[in-house]
């Protein structure tokens, strides 16, 4: 039987947010990925001016099967980039090459949120897959709350995990826009529809991060509610 509660307002909030944070970001990426770069220039190619221009020269360059996954993975030092991000020549392949080139030199220089939030993985990762098991395993033995406050605090951790996301996303977008611009890879008229690409992929993680806040907050209220009521 489906059990409502006005708490689920806050979910569908979330729900909302993070629907129209994809829609948008699909929207300027399709556009751009239409769209070829006036100097011909491919993701791989973007990536490896900008890694070379920084000195990373250690730094690889590696080519996904899927279209999707566009990553920087610091523990290999390596930019992974989708098949069509990597072989095409349009504003959306260099736009994201350089946003993953953009964390490798994060990484290269130590930026701190970067270092924090890599920090947090482990914990981050064991908060979201327990935090809503313990919570119910709590609910299920007689209301424990010990056992419902740890659920809660660890969910918290993936919380905090995407709130640090925030300043490491944007600062890597900063720098993706700084080096085009630097290393001319897009025309001034191209770059505009680069920094679209980019805040559009931004919105994403400002949209899950609230998401989280918005279910983090349902939870607190919830079962504080219960437990209150469990006491009386």
């Amino acid at each position: 039987m489906f059990y409502w509660d006005a708490s689920y307002i806050l979910v569908i909030i979330g729900m909302v947010l993070c629907m129209g944070a994809s829609a948008l970001v699909h929207s300027a990426m399709g556009k751009y990925s239409r769209v070829r770069n006036s100097r011909g220039i491919t993701g791989q190619e973007a990536a490896s001016r900008i890694l070379a221009g920084e000195g990373l020269y250690h730094v690889q360059i590696e080519c996904l099967p899927s279209e999707q996954g566009d990553h920087y993975d610091p523990r290999t030092n390596t930019v992974r980039l989708s098949r069509s991000n990597f072989h095409q020549s349009t504003v959306t392949a260099v736009g994201v090459a350089a946003h993953e080139c953009g964390h490798a030199v994060q990484h290269a220089k130590g930026y701190s949120p970067l270092r924090f939030r890599s920090a947090l993985v482990p914990v981050a990762n064991i908060g979201s897959r327990l935090g809503l098991p313990l919570i119910l395993l709590g609910v299920f033995l007689s209301w424990n709350r010990v056992l419902i406050e740890i659920g809660i605090w660890a969910f918290a951790l993936a919380v905090l995990f995407q709130l640090v996301t925030l300043p490491v996303e944007f600062n890597a977008s900063s720098r993706a826009v700084a080096k085009i611009a630097q290393y001319g890879l897009l025309t001034e008229e191209e770059n505009r529809g680069c920094k679209k690409v980019l805040r559009a992929a931004a919105l994403t993680y400002v949209a899950a991060a609230a998401s989280a806040i918005l279910q983090l907050l349902r939870l607190v209220l919830l079962f504080g509610a219960r437990n209150g009521r469990k006491d009386d």
